[in-house]
């Protein structure tokens, strides 16, 4: 059977690991898949709990991390070059910026396997400054000449790719969404929603808007507070917020809270303190998380495929969030979601409070999450689609 080796950056909580733990589990038997990365850092959650579940086995890359160091990627060049030497793989598939730069700059040494990697987001906007984010393009237009295969995970990355960014021709792209498995994110949910609101002691008629993600620059979540805090003032509504996840962030944005007089509290399922605005960290049970929440919102300066707003729509919940990246392609604007441009912070406020203040609005954006997000991004399409970009690869056709 053709041999697949997949590199993701790190195993950390999030899309690419997800992906990537359902591609080697489902691709089985028809690929023999080795699947590695990178550990997640400090501020991460472990992925471990996904492998697991899914009876995958991940093994570990030293050196692979987040920042770019001379040294850490040197040593982790040479293990994935040992590991492709060793396994001798048909097809080496990298997934987001870390893993593509340096697994395929090691594919390409070996010479012998075909080349697919997959934009999981991207860096050339919103995270550097002019120089790195011009660097960051040319390596990867270097790359992609190298590269078999480019995926992109939206329509819209795909014409970023092509057109706004010229990393490589239109006709090397093939768009393929992610997929997950969503089921758990529907079922069960007055179960699921009754745990999360005992646990943060929430009341029937408290609204809980939720943000979920790592507490990094890119997710902005300066903007979520500023919301949050503008419909304190203005709706007679009972609101609690939850910011999930973990990162470099945290501290000034609980200082950032403090300064606009938001009461807050640090705690996880285990807290008996009840504020307006809870840092909750990570929570492995995101379903009954979201299942919880009221509305779930995102406020991103840069997206590729924002899993939080896949499983928002699977559990059938309004959503608020700006419109960058993969966004309008991962929501129905109007059906599944209110969608704010990036720079229009007070029109994002002012949405931010019509999703509280309207009950029938809330409903109306609720009722075709379910049907959207299963159709577009459930496993089993993922792995249909995948499949055939490997078979067009081995058989040397173009998807």
């Amino acid at each position: 059977m053709p041999k697949i080796l997949r590199i993701i950056n790190r195993f950390n909580l999030g899309g690419p690991t997800f992906n990537a733990a359902l591609l080697t589990k489902y691709l089985s038997p028809k690929y023999e898949t080795l699947l590695v990365g990178g550990r997640e850092e400090d501020s991460e959650e472990s992925s471990k709990h996904i492998l697991n579940e899914l009876g995958v086995e991940g093994h570990l890359i030293d050196g692979m991390q987040r920042d770019v160091g001379l040294k850490h990627d040197r040593e982790a060049y040479k293990n994935i070059k040992k590991i492709i030497h060793d396994f001798k793989p048909d097809i080496i598939h990298t997934h987001a910026s870390k893993a593509g730069a340096i697994g395929r700059s090691a594919g390409i040494a070996y010479g012998k396997a075909k080349m697919v990697h997959t934009f999981h987001g991207h860096v050339f906007h919103s995270y550097f400054g002019r120089f790195k984010s011009s660097l960051y393009k040319n390596i990867e237009r270097v790359l992609a000449m190298k590269t078999d295969q480019i995926i992109a995970i939206s329509d819209r990355q795909k014409l970023e790719l092509s057109r706004r960014y010229r990393i490589c021709k239109g006709s090397k792209i093939t768009v393929v969404p992610l997929g997950f498995e969503l089921e758990k994110f529907h079922q069960d949910q007055d179960l699921k929603r009754k745990e999360f609101r005992e646990q943060f002691l929430l009341e029937d008629d408290e609204i809980a808007v939720g943000i979920i993600g790592r507490l990094v620059p890119i997710k902005n979540h300066k903007l979520f507070i500023d919301a949050f805090k503008y419909s304190l003032d203005h709706t007679n509504k009972k609101i609690r917020g939850f910011i999930i996840g973990d990162g470099s962030e945290r501290e000034s944005l609980k200082q950032y809270s403090s300064e606009l007089g938001i009461d807050f509290v640090n705690g996880d399922f285990s807290s008996q303190k009840k504020a307006s605005l809870h840092f909750t960290s990570w929570i492995k049970g995101i379903d009954t998380v979201t299942a919880g929440l009221d509305i779930v919102a995102l406020t991103s300066l840069n997206e590729g495929t924002p899993v939080s707003l896949i499983e928002a729509q699977a559990a059938n919940k309004p959503i608020i969030t700006t419109k960058v990246g993969g966004v309008t392609n991962t929501i129905l604007p109007n059906q599944t979601a209110l969608v704010k441009e990036l720079e229009d912070h007070e029109g994002f406020k002012q949405s931010f409070l019509e999703l509280i203040e309207d009950d029938l609005l809330r409903t109306k954006l609720s009722q075709n999450g379910w049907e959207h997000a299963s159709n577009k991004f459930h496993y089993k399409r993922l792995v249909s689609d995948m499949d055939k970009v490997y078979q067009g690869l081995i058989n040397g056709s173009k998807v």
